[in-house]
């Protein structure tokens, strides 16, 4: 296997448009594919017909579901399945992977349980495996359609950031670097909260103002929790911040926004979840979030709310009067 070749784990919207870009970028790249006879029919049809349709698979990108083909030299390996499989799938494909061979997160989200990040997931099961993140606001579709974007890639090894930046980079998709993996994970994975509960607003009509409200107190929140766990403030302020939040709570490709739609219009959580193409992640990373503010005193009343909800201990309306029912406080708290 050449150690120029690039595989990405996860063959969702997000994962395969990376592996298009860096395909059409002239990388050669393994998609892989959690199950065989999803690879075959990627394969067979040229594209994935059920995330991203319409994307050809361009020249030099290959799809296996077979494990086996993972293994060999690699320049990076890039991990982009849902945040509650994270430690499932690198603890499968251990035996495949070199440990000293980087990792790339494209996944926002937070494990329940451990309260753990991703890249923390990622150093429990490969310890030495160097890692950057990348997140802003990137949705799929419009990346795939050559739309332009920025997105911040974060690793304390500056370099790797770098070469990830490189590697992505193109007059079209703007990659900054970072050094704050804690700010640029979190915000990743905080946001998706926050969307369901913009979704919620939707659903309820509550209008501009109201949502505006939400999202916000959201970004509040989202950095309350962030300098907590030790991040720069000033990423919240940036793309994978306040860009990411604004992108995933307006979108009309949002699954989150649209979780959030949904549950207002009455609909439980599982029956929301069978309607989404996809993962809505912040109904997985709600519960680690609101578990890792515990651990650190941090209030998350949003997330408090939107947790309830998909739990089906509240409606939409009942959370949102709660919340419009809380203690009037100054907004910059010393």
């Amino acid at each position: 296997m050449s150690a120029e070749r690039i595989a990405v784990l996860g063959a969702g919207a997000w994962g395969t448009t990376v592996a298009r870009m860096l395909a059409m970028a002239g990388q050669p790249v393994t998609l892989w594919v959690h199950r065989a006879d999803a690879a075959a029919t990627m394969r067979a049809d040229g594209e994935n017909g059920r995330y991203l349709p319409g994307a050809s698979f361009p020249a030099g990108m290959t799809v296996t579901g077979d494990d086996a083909g993972l293994a060999g030299e690699h320049r990076l390996r890039v991990v982009a399945v849902p945040s509650e499989h994270v430690r499932a799938t690198l603890s499968r494909l251990r035996p495949q992977i070199d440990d000293g061979t980087p990792l790339l997160s494209l996944v926002k989200g937070i494990e329940a349980g451990t309260h753990h990040r991703v890249s923390e997931v990622i150093a429990d099961v490969l310890p030495t495996a160097p890692v950057a993140v990348l997140s802003g606001p990137n949705l799929a579709r419009e990346i795939a359609a050559g739309q332009p974007a920025g997105t911040v890639v974060a690793s304390v090894l500056p370099e790797l950031a770098q070469e990830v930046s490189a590697l992505l980079g193109t007059d079209r998709f703007r990659v900054y670097t970072s050094r704050d993996v804690v700010g640029v994970e979190l915000g990743g994975a905080l946001k998706n909260v926050i969307a369901i509960a913009a979704g919620m607003a939707d659903g309820m009509d509550m209008g501009d103002s109201g949502k505006a409200a939400i999202i916000t107190r959201g970004l509040a929140e989202m950095t309350r929790l962030g300098v907590a766990s030790g991040a720069d403030p000033r990423t919240f302020a940036g793309l994978a911040g306040v860009g990411d939040l604004m992108a995933t709570c307006m979108s009309a490709l949002s699954r989150n926004r649209r979780a959030g739609e949904l549950l207002a219009r009455g609909h439980a959580w599982p029956e929301v979840a069978e309607q989404l193409n996809g993962v809505a992640e912040g109904a997985a990373s709600v519960h680690g979030a609101l578990q890792l503010a515990a651990r650190l005193g941090v209030e998350l009343p949003i997330a408090d709310q939107v947790a309830a909800v998909l739990a089906g201990e509240r409606t939409a309306p009942a959370a949102l009067a709660s919340l419009m029912a809380r203690a009037q406080r100054d907004e910059l708290p010393a």
